[in-house]
């Protein structure tokens, strides 16, 4: 695979590949994550995040909007 998307379940410690891809996209930056490096995400909104930094920034956005 190369450079497809993958669309993903995700669990509280794991995800399930519901569509096989070789990365996701940060729901917040927008980069590409392969699924070998994918360790942050959402199970509540089923989102991704590139890292600690973007999932920060997410929670933080869902913190102002309370």
């Amino acid at each position: 695979m190369f450079k497809k998307l993958a669309k993903l379940k995700y669990h509280p410690n794991n995800f399930e590949i519901i569509e096989n891809g070789d990365h996701v996209v940060c729901s917040v930056s927008g980069k590409e994550i392969s699924l070998e490096k994918l360790t942050y995400w959402n199970v509540d909104l089923q989102e991704a995040y590139y890292s600690h930094i973007e999932a920060s920034i997410k929670k933080d956005q869902l913190i102002k909007k309370k």
